[in-house]
């Protein structure tokens, strides 16, 4: 008789769960642009999120600790001519966030300390030079001041925020829509994803394709693609018969996927979120109501399913948090912002852990050192009254 083994892993048993309603960001009105971005953005001090306006585009920016009821009359970031498509905090920089534009441009700005106290329409810088819609941005990883942005017009631009000066423009490289752009982990290479099925891996110091697959995903619908930590590519995209597909790829060797795995048979496209910490990834589809997640490994096959966690309301985006922004000590390992129709949530990523009697003594210890030290004020506050009553 075979004994099934099951496979080790430190996140078999990692677990979502939604905050409490008085944890939420109410009465928001979320976007309904078409455009497939995730809507939403987070850092350690600000949420951001895109919502419907009249007359151009606007976003929320809400401090992470004003949850509950968000007024009507909360001031938005208003600058933009036509709706907002996309937005992205820097990584450098927690009070500033860029945004493209149905107007086809982008625009950068610096948030205060605290928040919005009125509604700002003044840009630090405006970037111009598409000519078509602005879709896409994303942020350099590692170098200050670096922003990418791809437009309807199949051309993607790096900027330089600091001088408002394109750096480096890739026109001729794209024939069709680009449906996802990103960095890898130290900004060297670009991996896209096109209409035309195709994924390319480009080197925007020297303006050429390194690595190409024509046709990843059979699909029409939209595909996606992000780079792992080892340089590999992970893509998002759709079979012949719309069955929804997550495959990895060797940029050394883009003939065969190393592995593809098969979904359902949805048409919501998915948004990959990858922490290079633990090599999970996350997909989280605009219209389910679950986020999947997934580890890479380093030994066939590859991709590992883990877990899904499960709602009843459908997301219409979801921002995600950088690392720095959880609480390591809950053993948090993500906080995703899920967006509603009207109302934002988050949900946190947690790796049960099993609290051992050790645990329990020092924890028992740590309440009555506290105990003692409150204690030890107290007598010191006692004695300085004893002494001004004997002066």
């Amino acid at each position: 008789m075979f004994k099934r083994v099951v496979r080790q892993s430190k996140f078999r048993h990692v677990f979502g769960q939604a905050a409490k309603n008085d944890q939420c960001y109410d009465d928001i009105r979320v976007s309904r642009v078409t455009w497939d971005s995730a809507l939403c953005t987070v850092n350690p001090t600000f949420v951001a999120i895109i919502v419907d306006a009249s007359g151009g585009g606007a976003f929320l920016v809400l401090p992470l600790n004003k949850t509950g009821r968000i007024d009507k009359s909360y001031p938005t970031v208003c600058g933009h001519t036509g709706p907002v498509l996309d937005i992205e905090w820097c990584p450098h920089n927690d009070q500033v966030i860029a945004s493209g534009s149905e107007d086809c441009t982008v625009m950068v700005w610096q948030i205060p300390e605290n928040g919005l106290v009125t509604p700002m329409a003044e840009p630090v810088v405006v970037l111009e030079g598409h000519s078509k819609r602005v879709g896409i941005i994303t942020w350099h990883p590692t170098a200050r001041n670096v922003l990418l942005s791809a437009g309807c017009d199949n051309q993607i631009i790096i900027w330089n925020v600091g001088t408002g000066q394109a750096m480096i423009s890739l026109e001729d490289m794209h024939p069709d829509v680009i449906y996802s752009a990103a960095w890898n982990r130290n900004g060297s290479l670009i991996c896209t994803s096109c209409k035309d099925k195709a994924i390319r891996v480009i080197d925007p110091r020297k303006e050429e394709i390194v690595a190409e697959k024509e046709r990843a995903h059979e699909g029409a619908r939209p595909m996606r693609a992000i780079f792992l930590s080892d340089g590999n590519v992970l893509t998002t995209g759709f079979s012949r018969l719309s069955e929804r597909q997550l495959a990895l790829w060797n940029v050394q060797n883009m003939e065969e996927p190393m592995n593809v795995t098969e979904m359902d048979p949805s048409n919501g496209v998915f948004l990959p979120f990858y922490d290079p910490d633990t090599s999970v990834v996350y997909l989280c589809g605009k219209g389910d109501s679950s986020i999947r997640y997934f580890e890479i490994t380093e030994e066939s096959p590859y991709i590992h399913y883990l877990s899904t966690y499960s709602s009843k309301e459908p997301q219409r985006g979801m921002g995600y948090m950088p690392k720095r922004g959880l609480d390591v000590n809950k053993c948090e390992i993500a906080r995703f912002f899920k967006l509603h129709e009207r109302k934002c949530e988050p949900v946190v990523m947690t790796v049960p852990r099993k609290v051992s009697p050790l645990d329990e003594i020092l924890k028992e210890i740590k309440s009555l050192r506290d105990l003692v030290s409150s204690q030890e004020k107290r007598i010191v506050k006692l004695e300085e009254q004893i002494s001004k009553i004997a002066i």
